[in-house]
């Protein structure tokens, strides 16, 4: 286990990257439903990329353990007496059953219930049953679980599947200390939902990797957000295949006329909670941006916040961020909302989507009203982790929009009247997520 240490930037870079160049292939519908593309895809990507496997606060003692499925594979994470986070493929080497079987406990012996072997949380035998039975002489201290790959990064763990995998800072790049700064690891998961959806992965990837679908998949973002492409600004991480938007927030979008009720109602909250009037703005609701900016500087310190390392644009903005290959953070001044798309074990029109809210409390504060959710939270209380299918379970009312789109994008993707796709030029990042999935598949 290695712990990623660079120092972070007093604050983020936010110069415009130079454009890599893009390839104009279609994307062929068959990358969402092949198995021939599925199973390229595992050994190409999925065995060797980096993931986020779960919370370093799930380990937070030594003895705690918790467990991630990736595909066919299960991966144990464990805190050993040493302190140190370490990994592990859920099996015991023995004769190969699963070896824990909860998502999640507490041990400082890790047992396999179909012949008593028991294990370290450090991945060392230390029992066996009938020990002067084996040929070579008791196995305990000769055997151990097979590691995996392991760092603990922004309060995550995250792991990779090839031994000889760059070190995650590697992989980040220049996006590694701009997650950095925004101290994840103080934040609460305060929401912890998990579906199982009837689309590929990349459905979920493409949807986050571009704006275009707002207006129509989320009208009412245009009351509090800006829609245009013409004010965001998108950047291309190559080769390391990231991508980050900043959308202007706290305000509606230029194109909006009207409606100047339903942006004061919708932001009211907010405002009200920084000791500003929604009818202040009434003669012009643009000016709510850079009110709340000027307020959230003046305030933050009484409130419990220590903004110092943000931009103005941080206060108010989404900065959104696509880590190849699966994860999304969608940075709030507040919050984060983190998404996850890890593919079925066997069915290439399936996977799993994760999402996670994380709310960052003021100091001393432990209810907040977290404006992504619609609702109050309390960091005193455990989060349940939420399982089930699609229209069994909330993931907040912005992502239930996307999640409604994804069941029938995939039956188009299959069709054979879907030809490859035609993109505008704000989708430039779904371009860029495919030509990265193709250079690491040896095809670009």
């Amino acid at each position: 286990m290695a712990t990623l240490l660079q120092p972070a930037p007093q604050r983020i870079d936010v110069t415009p990257q130079p454009m890599p160049a893009l390839s104009e292939r279609p994307i062929e519908g068959s990358r969402y439903w092949s198995h021939d593309f599925m199973a390229r895809e595992w050994d190409g990507i999925w065995t060797k990329a980096w993931l986020i496997g779960g919370l370093a606060r799930q380990v937070a003692r030594p003895g705690d353990f918790f467990t991630y499925e990736i595909g066919r594979e299960s991966i144990l994470v464990t805190r050993g007496e040493d302190g140190q986070v370490r990994a592990f493929y859920n099996v015991c080497p023995h004769r190969g059953k699963r070896l824990v079987m909860e998502e999640a406990g507490h041990s400082k012996r890790l047992a396999c219930s179909y012949h008593g072997w028991r294990f370290t949380s450090e991945g060392e035998l230390n029992f066996v049953p009938c020990p002067e039975d084996f040929a070579g002489g008791n196995p305990c201290g000769k055997v151990r679980l097979e590691e995996v790959r392991c760092e603990v990064f922004a309060g995550f763990v995250w792991v990779n599947l090839d031994p000889n995998a760059a070190p995650l800072a590697d992989h980040l790049g220049p996006v590694g200390p701009q997650l950095a700064l925004y101290n994840m690891e103080a934040m609460h998961r305060t929401h912890w939902v998990t579906l199982e959806g009837d689309w590929n992965w990349k459905c979920v990837q493409d949807n986050f990797n571009e704006s275009y679908h707002l207006p129509f998949v989320h009208p009412q973002t245009r009351f509090v957000m800006e829609q245009s492409y013409k004010d965001c600004q998108f950047d291309l991480y190559a080769p390391h295949g990231h991508a980050r938007m900043f959308m202007p927030g706290s305000r509606p979008s230029r194109s909006l006329r009207g409606h100047t009720d339903a942006v004061l109602e919708m932001m009211r909250t907010e405002l009200t909670y920084w000791g500003l009037d929604p009818e202040d703005f009434r003669d012009d609701p643009l000016r709510t941006r850079e009110a709340l900016q000027q307020a959230k500087r003046a305030k933050g310190a009484e409130k419990g916040y220590d903004f110092g390392h943000f931009h103005d644009a941080q206060l108010t903005d989404h900065f959104h961020y696509t880590i190849f290959p699966n994860i999304s953070f969608s940075l709030k001044p507040d919050g984060c909302i983190w998404l996850r798309a890890d593919p079925h074990p066997t069915d290439p029109e399936r996977c799993f989507f994760d999402m996670w809210y994380f709310t960052w409390f003021p100091e001393g504060v432990d209810r907040y009203y977290a404006y992504s959710m619609g609702q109050e939270v309390d960091r005193t209380v455990p989060v349940p982790h939420q399982r089930g299918v699609v229209g069994e379970l909330s993931c907040g009312p912005g992502i239930d929009q996307d999640v409604s789109i994804w069941s029938e994008q995939q039956k188009g993707l299959r069709s054979r009247g879907y030809r490859g796709g035609h993109l505008a030029g704000q989708e430039a990042r779904v371009r860029f997520f495919h030509d990265t999935i193709d250079r690491w598949l040896g095809e670009f």
